[in-house]
C-alpha cells in the first residue's frame, strides 16, 4: 500500500468512510418503509438489489465470472447458503429497527469480531494469542451481563452476529468481488422475493402502490440503500490497507448504537451499559493485538526475516473482517 499515491489514499478512506457512514445510518431508512412489514421490505431489498447491481454490472461490462461461476456447483452452492445466510441476518435487522430494538441490533455487529474468532477456533481450528482469548472470555462476560439485564438473552445481538460471521466464513471459500457477490446472492433470491411480493399483492395485503408513489419509489430505493455503500467499500478496499478498513468498519456499530440512545430514545440501564462497556472493552483488545502483531510482521519484512505479503494469520482480527463487510444491514 505504501506505492499508492497520496490522492488514491484519501480516495480510498473517503470512500471507506462514505460507506460505513452509510451502513451505520441506515436504521434511519427502514422506519420510512412503514407500513410495509419487515418480510415485505426484505422483498423488496432483495428484488431491487438485482435490478440496481444488475445495471451496475452492465455499465462496468462484468459478466465474465458469472459463467464460470456456473461451471462451478459446489462454489455455486455456497453461494445459495450465502444468501440464505445474509436473508436471514437483513430480515432479523429490518425487524429490529422497525421494532424498536437499534440498540441490540447494533450490538450484533460489535460481537461479531468475536464470534468470527470463536467460529475460527471451533471450525477450522484456528490457533489463538492469550490476548485473543482473553478477549473472548470478556466478551462471553458481556454477552451474560446482558442476559441479565435485558431478562433473557440478547437474541438479536446473538442472531445479527452468527448470521453475519456464518457469512462471512461462507464468502472466503466463495471468493467473489463485492459487485459480483451481490449479483449472484441476489438472483437466488429474485424469485422467491417476486413470488412472495406476487402472493402478498394478490391477497390485496401489498404496501406497493397502495401507500402513494413516495412509498413505492422508497421501497425501490431500497436496493440503492444496498447496493451503493458496496459500491463506496469496494472502491475504498483496492485502495487502503486491510487494517484501515478493520478499523473503519466499528463506525456502522457505533453510529447505529447512537442513533438507538440519542435519536430512537431506546433505554439504557446501567447494567447494559455494562455489558456494552465489557464488548468495547474486548474490542480493544483485539484491535490492540491486531495493531501489534501488524507491525512486528511489517518489521520482520523489513528485516528480511519474513516474506512480504505474508502477514500471521492472528491479525485477521478484526481486519479481515472486511472480507464480509459487503453484507452490511
Amino acid at each position: 500500500m505504501t506505492g499508492k499515491p497520496e490522492g488514491e489514499r484519501r480516495l480510498g478512506l473517503l470512500n471507506g468512510f462514505a460507506a460505513y457512514g452509510m451502513w451505520g445510518l441506515v436504521p434511519l431508512f427502514w422506519p420510512l418503509l412503514k407500513p410495509s412489514g419487515a418480510v415485505e421490505i426484505l422483498a423488496h431489498r432483495m428484488v431491487w438489489s438485482l435490478l440496481f447491481v444488475a445495471a451496475a454490472l452492465l455499465l462496468i461490462r462484468r459478466w465474465a465470472w458469472l459463467g464460470e461461476l456456473l461451471r462451478q456447483p459446489r462454489r455455486l452452492a455456497l453461494v445459495t447458503v450465502a444468501a440464505a445466510v445474509i436473508t436471514v441476518n437483513w430480515g432479523v435487522y429490518i425487524w429490529a429497527v422497525n421494532s424498536g430494538h437499534v440498540v441490540e441490533a447494533s450490538l450484533g455487529y460489535f460481537i461479531n469480531p468475536l464470534v468470527t474468532i470463536a467460529m475460527g477456533v471451533l471450525l477450522l481450528k484456528e490457533r489463538l494469542r492469550p490476548v485473543q482469548w482473553a478477549a473472548v472470555g470478556v466478551g462471553a462476560s458481556a454477552v451474560l451481563v446482558l442476559t441479565i439485564g435485558y431478562g433473557r438473552p440478547p437474541w438479536i445481538s446473538l442472531c445479527l452476529a452468527f448470521s453475519f460471521a456464518t457469512y462471512g466464513l461462507v464468502k472466503k471459500k466463495v471468493n467473489l468481488g463485492g459487485v459480483e457477490s451481490l449479483a449472484a446472492e441476489s438472483a437466488i433470491q429474485f424469485l422467491p422475493a417476486l413470488g412472495y411480493l406476487m402472493w402478498l399483492s394478490a391477497r390485496g395485503d401489498s404496501t406497493f402502490g397502495t401507500e402513494g408513489t413516495g412509498h413505492a419509489l422508497l421501497l425501490a430505493a431500497s436496493g440503492i440503500v444496498t447496493a451503493l455503500p458496496l459500491v463506496c467499500f469496494g472502491a475504498s478496499a483496492i485502495r487502503v490497507p486491510l487494517s484501515t478498513l478493520g478499523l473503519l468498519q466499528y463506525m456502522t456499530p457505533v453510529f447505529q448504537f447512537l442513533l438507538g440512545i440519542l435519536y430512537f430514545k431506546e433505554a439504557m440501564p446501567p447494567e447494559r451499559w455494562a455489558g456494552f462497556a465489557l464488548v468495547w472493552l474486548a474490542l480493544a483488545l483485539l484491535t490492540w493485538n491486531a495493531l501489534r502483531t501488524a507491525r512486528r510482521a511489517a518489521r520482520a519484512v523489513a528485516r528480511g526475516t519474513a516474506a512480504p505479503g505474508r502477514v500471521p494469520a492472528d491479525t485477521v482480527s478484526p481486519a479481515a473482517e472486511a472480507d464480509a463487510l459487503r453484507a452490511r444491514p
